[in-house]
């Protein structure tokens, strides 16, 4: 099963959003969880568990909830509003100068943060994929098996090193996943010489 990222999702009772990254415990290496941002505002992120995904094809997922079971699900992101102090800030001419001497206003700023489930990396469509020998290109999607949620490979996005449109990292050769970061156990060479996976894409 192909397991895309910013694709479209569909419920049951039809389209609910679209996927902005996934969730794998590093230690299993299998997905735990797709990230799915509402389509209705304010477009809240939630965390799907990946057994609610009913199919999926390179620019699909289909979930087994309706648009009201996944507004019930956890958010992704928490927003925390702290209160601030920022001295005013004055214009010069062609320039905006901070003056010293002036009585600072209290704003307001927002912080936002990922909800990562503990023990768990959020991978993003564009995360850095490293060789051993440095990077080689970016994340477009996973490859999974089915009947037990791991994933077998690792494709990277247009625009690798290589140019060729598909190149498919099995699991086994990922040494370990970082901060938004796969790192391969692999070089660059022999990374090129690894057997071309057909993966099939869908015309829109």
């Amino acid at each position: 099963m192909d397991i895309p990222i910013n694709a479209e999702v569909f419920c049951s009772d039809g389209l609910c959003g679209h996927t902005t990254c996934i969730t794998v415990n590093p230690i299993t290496q299998k997905i735990t969880h797709v990230v799915v941002r509402e389509k209705q505002s304010p477009h809240t992120e939630r965390l799907v568990p990946e057994d609610f995904i009913l199919k999926a094809t390179p620019e699909t997922i289909h979930l087994r909830c309706d648009n009201t079971e996944l507004s019930a699900l956890d958010e992704f992101v928490a927003y925390r509003f702290v209160r601030a102090d920022i001295p005013p800030l004055y214009p010069l001419g062609d320039y905006t100068v901070f003056w010293p001497l002036a009585v600072a206003e209290e704003t307001t700023l927002v912080s936002k943060e990922e909800r990562i489930p503990p023990g768990e990396l959020a991978i993003h469509r564009g995360a850095r994929v490293e060789a051993s020998d440095g990077l080689i290109g970016r994340v477009d999607e996973f490859l999974v098996d089915t009947s037990d949620g791991r994933i077998t490979h690792l494709i990277l996005r247009e625009g690798h090193l290589w140019g060729q449109k598909d190149v498919t990292i099995p699991v086994s050769q990922i040494d370990h996943f970082g901060a938004d970061t796969a790192y391969l156990k692999l070089d660059k060479d022999s990374i090129e010489k690894l057997p071309a996976i057909p993966v099939r894409r869908w015309s829109l």
